[in-house]
């Protein structure tokens, strides 16, 4: 049997530029160069993140390859992120990316953001993997899904947010309460100490499997604005309890439509992947739920919920086996659906 091919993934979906080194679906490298300068801003700032990527790009890529030792010569494919994203981030490496497959001479494989997410559960580490057919909440910055998944190639996305993600709704609310961006794992950190049931928030009455994390959101600064006019130190002496109760509600949120979502499909294996899925809080929820209710749990590692190219580039090796190539008339695309 011929070695497993050599798969370089490169992500720049937003502002982490990433690349990534895999022998079939075993890791040899996944480096990642974050962008601190926008915390400053309280949010990215695209033109600062294109203008950093370009900066980066070459030097992680060096890297990778250093790291898995190997020579550029033993690449046997490049998988890079066509979206979704932000369109400037995405340009320079989907630039990248074709320029080496054409310099090279080595097919280029084109990967939805998300889908990544979800195929990081099948990098190889040792530890099990789901089957399919699974249920996987996708749940990041921009985006909060109900994915099921059938094969590496076949998903299907059953449920969506019609507004805003889990992800923005964890950053307004830290915004609103004076914390620093990105503002859901400072929220985490507080919580700990929190009571979840100091506060009561809105809660959004939404059809089917769909998500809306608008309504919470205003209902949270009413609250936040209306205590503050009572008192000016709201804030400072309920910190830890506010962090606990908006925490709880985004969760709860979360998990009442993946139960249904379970019950409307019979599907007993569940996933979770995006940044939202390295919140502590919802990881112990779905351990509790699905120890109570006998589902099988899948949850990735930290350095994979996270943007990272190693979900890059375990997404194009699935897509590699199915001769699933791009060609140089690629073009990335901000608002790419599965």
């Amino acid at each position: 049997m011929s070695n497993p091919p050599i798969i370089l993934g490169i992500e720049s979906s937003c502002d982490d530029t990433s690349a990534a080194i895999l022998q079939g679906q075993k890791i040899l490298s996944n480096i990642v160069a974050n962008q601190e300068l926008h915390t400053q801003y309280g949010g990215v700032v695209p033109e600062l993140a294109s203008r950093a990527h370009q900066q980066n790009i070459i030097p992680v890529v060096d890297a990778a390859i250093k790291k898995a030792n190997i020579k550029k010569e033993d690449i046997t494919a490049i998988a890079f992120t066509k979206g979704p994203g932000l369109l400037g981030s995405l340009l320079v490496g989907s630039s990248f990316s074709k320029s080496f497959a054409m310099g090279m001479d080595i097919p280029l494989i084109a990967v939805n953001h998300m889908q990544g997410h979800i195929l990081s559960h099948f990098i190889d580490e040792g530890e099990s993997m789901p089957k399919f057919p699974f249920l996987c909440l996708t749940v990041s910055g921009g985006h909060t899904q109900i994915v099921q998944v059938e094969s590496p190639n076949k998903m299907n996305v059953i449920g969506t947010t019609i507004d805003d993600a889990a992800g923005e709704a964890f950053d307004k609310s830290a915004k609103l309460l004076g914390l620093p961006y990105p503002g859901g794992p400072i929220i985490d950190k507080h919580a700990k100490t929190g009571d979840i049931h100091a506060f009561e928030f809105g809660k959004p009455k939404i059809k089917e499997l769909d998500f809306s994390f608008s309504g919470l959101k205003t209902s949270i600064f009413y609250k936040i604005q209306n205590n503050m006019q009572k008192n000016p130190k709201f804030i400072d002496e309920n910190l830890a309890d506010l962090c606990a109760s908006i925490q709880h509600s985004i969760v709860s949120i979360l998990l009442k439509k993946l139960e249904k979502a379970i019950k409307q499909t019979g599907i007993k294996q569940l996933a979770i992947a995006g940044g939202v899925s390295a919140n502590s809080y919802l990881r112990s929820e779905l351990k509790n739920l699905s120890e109570t209710k006998g589902y099988k749990l899948y949850i990735p590692k930290f350095e994979y919920c996270t943007d990272n190219a190693a979900m890059i580039a375990i997404a194009g090796y699935f897509k590699y086996l199915d001769e699933d190539f791009a060609d140089q008339s690629e073009t990335p695309s901000a608002r790419l659906s599965f």
